[in-house]
């Protein structure tokens, strides 16, 4: 059984989420935070975390990247736990027996998505609101892919541009 953990490359997730979730914490995708949102809502720090923000499933917090590896059976019991508990805290489910399918159904679309993903792939999120409610969508970045070449430009200034 597959799912991600926050993973940092630098400390941009504490400048643009108002929460940033702690490196190595599991991560759901936390929609469900924005189902009652509106255009009015997504402003600053907040509109961040709306449009590229995975949630740790421990702090609450949000992060930017996560990165695909096992997770044991406990492990998912645990943070279903945690998450249903989160549900009766600040979302008023009426019971943590209440509140732990919903949680369940959260991280198994988690695992879904993680599941054919090879070990140590990073997933990115993007939020948009639309008539229909809030859509996400996914990318993978392939472990080989992964390296500094995808947050960093190579060149040198003094390069002519190839003409093909």
């Amino acid at each position: 059984m597959k799912l991600a953990r926050a993973i940092h490359f630098d400390e941009s997730d504490t400048r643009v989420f108002a929460s940033p979730a702690r490196t190595g914490e599991w991560c759901i995708s936390g929609g469900f935070e924005f189902s009652n949102w509106s255009e009015g809502d997504l402003t600053g720090k907040a509109k961040q975390a709306f449009t590229t923000g995975w949630m740790g499933a421990e702090t609450f917090g949000r992060s930017s990247f996560v990165a695909v590896t096992q997770i044991e059976e406990n492990e998912r019991d645990a943070i279903a736990q945690t998450l249903a508990q989160h549900f009766v805290d600040i979302y008023g489910a009426p019971s943590l027996e209440a509140a732990m399918g919903v949680a369940m159904e959260e991280i198994n679309q988690m695992i879904d998505l993680c599941e054919d993903q090879a070990f140590n792939t990073l997933l990115t999120v993007t939020r948009e609101l639309t008539p229909a409610g809030v859509k996400e969508s996914y990318r993978m970045i392939e472990p080989q892919d992964a390296g500094i070449e995808q947050f960093a430009i190579h060149g040198s200034l003094d390069e002519e541009p190839h003409q093909h």
